[in-house]
């Protein structure tokens, strides 16, 4: 399994942008059709992308493409002319201002047929895109909708106007959040979708941080995210990549933690069973889990 640390949002119509997220360090590479694209270059930008898609070799990365809102007269010839033409590289289709279960069904059913007629020999997968106060509230159904799904990302601008909350920054991106809201504002819903996600064993990745010289804002942004059980993060500039992949990337501390509570359970002949204590502190099955799985993290990226 590829890590989803940090992805990268490349404008379409853009090609000359493609090549250097393809070389840049960035996990997953999301060629956009949405909202960096203006409408009169909708159609450009598609071919735009299947030739890129086409002419470069993506092999090293996880590749997705956001197509437009399906409530929009673009989406269902992003899906067709796009997954016809270079399916077989894409693996993720990303689905924005998601409100129903339905709307997963809809792009579900449209990639089998158009599977089955190319005779691709894997299967594309879904993210779904939680942007509206209607999509949170719908999260747990949607979240089941399909075996195609692969994750959910928090959309924090849209999410922000549809429930008419303030424009803290010209960007409207999580950023100059603190001199407005004390603590994190977007607590409540980004946990919520992260709940559903990892009840479905999916990944969560929480929405870009839209001051791209702001490093350090960033940085604490992707730490709270990464602190309520995020998996990556979306990034719209390759200068926040590097960041977003070491909050993301277990650290050598997070590590040597993780081997002492394997190593006393060990030592301790505990497995699968009660308590013990190490240096004072309890250590339970609870705290084995999440050592195993930080374990196994840090096994996959090549970190132990």
């Amino acid at each position: 399994m590829k890590p989803n640390r940090s992805n990268l949002s490349v404008p379409g119509h853009v090609k000359k942008m493609h090549g250097k997220a393809l070389n840049s360090a960035a996990d997953v590479i999301m060629l956009d059709l949405e909202d960096s694209v203006p409408p009169d270059k909708k159609t450009m930008a598609r071919e735009t992308i299947i030739q890129s898609l086409l002419d470069m070799n993506w092999n090293k990365k996880t590749v997705a493409v956001r197509i437009n809102a399906l409530d929009t007269p673009f989406a269902y010839k992003d899906i067709i002319e796009i997954v016809e033409a270079a399916g077989n590289i894409i693996h993720r289709i990303v689905i924005p201002k998601i409100n129903h279960p339905g709307d997963v069904h809809f792009v579900s059913r449209l990639l089998d047929g158009i599977e089955m007629d190319k005779g691709f020999n894997r299967e594309i997968q879904i993210e779904a895109s939680i942007e509206t106060a209607r999509g949170l509230e719908a999260v747990s159904r949607i979240a089941k909708a399909s075996l195609r799904l692969k994750s959910l990302v928090f959309g924090v601008a849209d999410y922000s106007e549809s429930i008419g909350a303030k424009l803290t920054s010209i960007s409207g991106h999580g950023d100059n959040e603190e001199k407005l809201y004390p603590g994190h504002r977007w607590h409540y819903p980004l946990s919520k979708m992260v709940m559903a996600a990892k009840a479905n064993d999916l990944f969560a990745i929480d929405a870009p941080y839209g001051h791209f010289k702001d490093l350090e804002g960033l940085r604490r942004s992707a730490a709270m995210a990464s602190a309520v059980g995020c998996d990556g993060k979306w990034v719209i500039h390759p200068d926040q990549i590097d960041v977003v992949n070491q909050i993301f990337t277990p650290s050598t501390e997070d590590i040597k933690r993780a081997k002492t509570v394997l190593d006393a359970i060990e030592a301790a002949g505990h497995k699968g069973k009660g308590a013990i204590g190490v240096d004072g502190k309890m250590i339970d099955q609870a705290t084995l889990r999440l050592a195993k799985k930080l374990w196994d993290q840090a096994s996959h990226m090549g970190l132990v």
